[in-house]
């Protein structure tokens, strides 16, 4: 049996299962409760696709549409390939559109009711058996490109490009596109833009009142607020960079620990920590008051404290982004234009500064989108001044209950971040800013000039200091009994959410935050490693594959970048809340949201790393009659480690520290720390959610440097061989070894 009958047989095996083994539709009780087993072939909520046939007659097309591509099997060379192309397709094809047109209670749209009569019975989403069906119409249908000679008739890379185009499509363009109709949308499905028209023209949202005195809309205020925080934390990150190249600053190393501190942290924590400091009731406040008898007021419940928390949040991942780009301008175009006699300001200004563009541009994107996606620092402090990611989450879960017009400020949020996003790629598009070339540069980069050394060493040193006293407050917080009423250090707190007790000999998990705690390390562990493989094989292809469209396949993958949180949660409840993929309230939605939203961070640092391995490591293993999947497996993953552990890690804290869109998902069976944090918040626990932050933080630093110790730092050296009577005393080898 030849390679291609070999993976057709194995499709057909894997759809068989589908067919007869799996449940066909979405189970109750979850498909992991495994109580469907027993009543696989008795319980019709459980049966097969044969069992449900006699009830839903329509998936005998499904079933034919298999056996058609089964019987292709047995046919000869070209004919075998394009008919197993178009019943695949076709089979792709129906269950899509028949998962969408029907639903529980018959036809899901008033007009196909209309036109074929009304169906004696509905169905519910799909389960198991449909899903894994589809995905076998999708191997078939991969096979059969390969077999046509499409990628060189390399079977891997076809359905590994085939089935990440269907994920993308799932789990990023569908759940979008999802939105949009909702807004459109009557309760039966019929078409009526009334509350899309009457939520635009609301005057709440794009009021302008604020040019003569008022208050501005929702729209324009997160707008402006974004503007704000994008400028302030490019500009912190920037002087961060340049005090860490390009100044005599001491304590650099400390300098740079601090901007791991906010990556790691729940994002509404620094809100909590000015309360504590600046509330009504602050450390700051009473002294103020005790001191110079100024009254207690509420400035930070508003615009500028969610300004101050965001550009904390903020600066330091603008920071990460800017100081490889300040590193990066080479140090020989600064001494050209000193020997040129242009003094160190001018070199600044005219060299140095327009080649971070790319830089700094980035780091303004990141903070803009980020700006727009926070929902933890307003809903802290924002008062009554609301943003667009505080409207939508009050629209959907609040008294309004209003899923059009969540869906309108989603869709006016995703507006301006992809304005944003093209504005950038626009304004950098076709510049050159390259200075590193082939040849030696051994000059070392200008020091600043005096005046502006000075200038960044007045923001970046009280920047520093105001941070520390930030993160002191979180450990603090955590530690007093009711901050501005009792002063009297407890452990009460970290004892009411990470109690331990024993009972009849068994230890009892007694803390009211160790089930969130677990879920969340649970969902955590399991979307970090799916999150690198899809982001690492992504970049695989992109770099080491030459296909027809790579550069939207790209942009598709890094669209989820450029989507706020916000509107990734409304998106995926109003996709996936009803048939044909119900997976609302389930671990499923978290952790595909967790995949696709981190994914992009992972396809950009395995492209960075990719890209420094040569193409003929990939070549010579191929020559060695190893297939795709093998040299991807020996060849080129060991040498991705350092990539592969900054993936995991990425990816695991995030899954930990996200609340724009796990906000929307969770459940009373899956509920993330973040969102449970935020209900503390809620009550006015400040000191059990500072105690659970405080943990989180610990547990994060604690995973982060076992990675880095099961990792550690690659060097390549050659090291001499023993003397033989084979190997010359001259040889060496290349070997590898792992430093801790």
């Amino acid at each position: 049996m030849n390679a291609n009958n070999r993976r057709l047989a194995g499709a057909l095996i894997i759809g068989a299962v589908a067919l007869l083994l799996l449940p066909w539709f979405s189970l109750e009780a979850g498909f992991f409760s495994s109580g469907w087993l027993t009543s696989l072939w008795s319980d019709s909520a459980n049966a097969p696709a044969l069992w449900q046939v006699g009830e839903h007659p329509w998936l005998l097309i499904a079933i034919a549409l298999f056996v058609l591509c089964a019987g292709c099997g047995i046919l000869p060379g070209a004919a075998r390939s394009r008919l197993l192309l178009l019943f695949s397709a076709l089979g792709v094809l129906f269950l899509v559109i028949e998962g969408h047109a029907i639903g529980y209670s018959g036809w899901s749209w008033l007009w196909l009711e209309n036109r074929f009569g009304a169906l004696a019975s509905g169905q519910p989403a799909m389960g198991a058996g449909a899903l894994l069906l589809l995905t076998t119409f999708l191997l078939l249908f991969s096979f059969a490109l390969a077999e046509r000679g499409v990628m060189k008739g390399d079977a891997f890379v076809v359905a590994s490009l085939v089935l990440l185009t269907a994920l993308v499509s799932i789990f990023v363009l569908y759940p979008v596109l999802s939105m949009f109709v909702v807004s459109v949308q009557d309760v039966d499905g019929s078409f009526k833009p009334d509350g899309l028209i009457s939520n635009i023209q609301d005057p709440s949202i794009w009021s302008l009142s604020c040019l003569s005195g008022g208050t501005c809309g929702t729209a324009w205020r997160t707008l402006w607020l974004a503007l704000m925080t994008a400028a302030g934390s490019t500009l912190l990150g920037l002087a961060f960079a340049l005090a860490a190249t390009r100044t005599p600053l001491p304590f650099k190393k400390a300098l740079r620990m601090l901007t791991i501190l906010p990556i790691i942290t729940p994002p509404f924590v620094i809100g909590l920590a000015l309360i504590l400091l600046f509330g009504r009731s602050g450390v700051v406040t009473e002294h103020l008051a005790a001191l110079f008898g100024i009254e207690p007021g509420r400035w930070l419940y508003g615009l500028t404290g969610i300004w101050i928390a965001q550009v904390l949040s903020f600066t330091p991942i603008a920071f990460l982004v800017l100081i490889g780009v300040v590193e990066g301008v080479s140090p020989s175009l600064e001494e050209a234009s000193q020997t040129l006699r242009a003094n160190r300001w001018r070199t600044f200004t005219r060299v140095s500064l327009p080649l971070m563009a790319p830089g700094l541009a980035n780091a303004f994107l990141i903070s803009f989108i980020e700006s727009m996606a926070d929902f933890g620092n307003p809903m802290v402090l924002g008062g009554s001044h609301g943003v667009l990611s505080t409207e939508i989450f009050f629209s959907v879960v609040g008294a309004q209950n209003d899923p059009s017009r969540a869906a309108v400020l989603a869709m006016i949020l995703l507006c301006f971040t992809l304005t944003a996003f093209v504005l950038q790629r626009w304004w950098l598009g076709g510049k050159n800013f390259a200075t590193v070339t082939g040849k030696g540069d051994g000059g070392k980069h200008v020091q600043l000039p005096r005046v502006l050394r000075f200038g960044v060493y007045g923001m970046v040193i009280p920047w520093g200091l105001f941070t520390l006293v930030i993160y002191g407050m979180i450990v603090v917080g955590g530690f007093v009994q009711s901050w501005g009423l009792n002063d009297a250090l407890t452990i009460e707190h970290y004892v009411r959410a990470f109690g331990v007790s024993f009972s009849d000999g068994h230890l009892l998990w007694s803390g009211v935050a160790w089930n969130s705690f677990w879920t969340t390390l649970e969902i955590a562990l399991i979307a970090a490693p799916l999150t690198a493989i899809v982001g690492l094989l992504t970049a695989w292809l992109i770099v080491r594959q030459k296909f027809a469209g790579r550069q939207t396949f790209e942009f598709l993958l890094m669209l989820s970048f450029a989507i706020p949180g916000t509107v990734i949660g409304v998106s995926y409840v109003m996709a996936y809340n009803l048939p044909p993929l119900e997976i609302t309230g389930t671990a499923m939605i978290l952790v595909a949201c967790f995949v696709f939203r981190n994914m992009p961070v992972g396809v950009r640092g395995g492209i960075a790393a990719m890209s420094q391995l040569d193409k003929s490591l990939d070549e010579a293993s191929l020559t060695l009659g190893a297939n795709s999947f093998r040299t991807l497996r020996k060849v080129v993953l060991p040498l991705l480690k350092p990539a592969i552990s900054a993936a995991l890690v990425y990816a695991f804290v995030r899954a930990i520290t996200s609340i724009s869109a796990v906000i929307f998902l969770v459940s009373a069976q899956y509920n993330m720390a973040t969102s449970y944090i935020v209900g503390l918040v809620e009550n006015g626990e400040y000191g059990v959610a500072i105690a659970y932050s405080t943990v989180l933080i610990v547990v994060m630093l604690l995973i982060i440097g076992m990675f880095q110790w099961l990792v550690g730092e690659r060097r390549l050296r050659r090291v001499a061989r023993p003397v033989d009577m084979a190997i010359p005393p001259a040889s060496t080898s290349l070997t590898q070894e792992r430093a801790v």
